[in-house]
């Protein structure tokens, strides 16, 4: 049976590898695409709303501007590329959905598009408007203006976000490679492991490796933590073999990263966060109180790092996902200090708590 069939799964998001859609000479491998809309089309006609996360752009206008090392050589690179390449990569897939009678939507976002609640909530609600409309949105990083510091720089990671922001109820990965190995499956007796239930340290080790193909931005780790966004959200998601032919009509090998858990759709935003704005580091009693689900207040705050702004994400230690409830230099000055201490050390009305738990998600 293929994986996520339209009868378990209302929604889902398809990436694709740059590898999948472009060759080593930057051409696009048409056959296979094609292939890959086909199997979009039965699972449209089955019930299924599906969005796509495409890479490619970099590698197609790396071609037509004739660029060093696939448009990576720098960002600079990396951005001309992108601009050149969307065009042609929206053209593909339009085409390719056309001829299917389907319509194609494009969607390029940045990393800020996904981490501001309120751009989420606007992404969120265009892609499920597009969804409702029997479109299928064509996802991928707006590459031509991202920078190095504040991007998702892969597209694994962004199909995790888009899988929440969309209320996907399943991600598949499609890529030159079948899954998780316990090693690097080069190695004489590495491994293949059809299902993963918890994702822990030796799960990270196992993923430590680049991207194999060279043409895209990501690898085995990427998509493992691609895996820990999805989880987070109760999504599960697969890494199948995406050079079979028509991946989504078959029960192409993959390893598939289980999701026992749910959370609320703001919970799972917050742990799905990528840009950490600083830190907080905690003592044994508040962190115990926190695994108990209580807010974070200030007296079992004990240092803090960065500067952080009041909403920003944080990250605690141990626990982690928080929104900041003051900025760092009123929450310097609160270190450590009963709440009815506050008002008199900072000259107004306090919050309630450093962190609300409201705003706090556990990893």
């Amino acid at each position: 049976m293929p994986l996520f069939p339209p009868d378990a799964c209302a929604r889902l998001i398809v990436k694709i590898g740059s590898a999948l859609l472009v060759d080593q000479s930057g051409a696009v491998r048409r056959d296979r695409l094609a292939g890959i809309v086909r199997a979009i089309a039965e699972r449209r006609a089955a019930g299924q709303q599906v969005a796509v996360v495409s890479s490619g752009a970099i590698a197609l206008g790396a071609r037509r501007l004739a660029l060093a090392k696939g448009g990576r050589a720098s960002l600079e690179d990396a951005q001309a590329a992108a601009a050149v390449g969307q065009i042609a990569l929206a053209g593909v897939w339009a085409d390719a959905l056309a001829a299917e009678g389907l319509a194609a939507a494009q969607l390029l976002l940045t990393l800020d598009d996904l981490e501001d609640r309120r751009r989420y909530l606007n992404a969120a609600a265009t892609l499920t408007r597009l969804l409702g409309l029997g479109a299928v949105p064509v996802v991928n990083e707006n590459d031509s203006v991202a920078t190095a510091e504040i991007r998702f720089g892969d597209n694994d990671r962004l199909a995790a976000r888009v899988a929440q922001a969309a209320g996907a109820r399943g991600v598949l990965l499609l890529s030159d490679v079948d899954g998780l190995y316990d090693r690097d499956p080069a190695e004489a007796g590495a491994v293949h492991l059809p299902r993963v239930e918890r994702i822990d340290a030796a799960v990270d080790a196992m993923a430590g490796r680049g991207s194999a193909s060279g043409m895209g931005s990501g690898g085995m780790a990427s998509k493992v933590a691609a895996a820990r966004i999805a989880a987070a959200a109760g999504i599960p998601l697969a890494i199948a073999d995406g050079r079979v032919d028509r991946p989504l009509s078959v029960d192409a090998r993959h390893t598939l990263f289980a999701a026992d858990r749910t959370a609320s759709p703001r919970k799972a935003w917050l742990a799905g966060g990528l840009t950490a704005r600083g830190a907080v580091h905690v003592d044994a009693g508040a962190a115990a109180a926190l695994a108990a689900g209580a807010s974070l207040l200030a007296a079992g705050a004990v240092r803090i790092e960065g500067g952080f702004a009041r909403g920003d994400l944080l990250v605690v230690h141990g626990p982690a996902g928080p929104r900041a409830q003051y900025d760092a230099a009123d929450a310097a000055k609160l270190l450590g200090r009963r709440s009815e201490e506050h008002e008199a050390l900072l000259g107004h009305a306090p919050r309630a708590a450093l962190v609300h738990r409201d705003h706090l998600a556990l990893l």
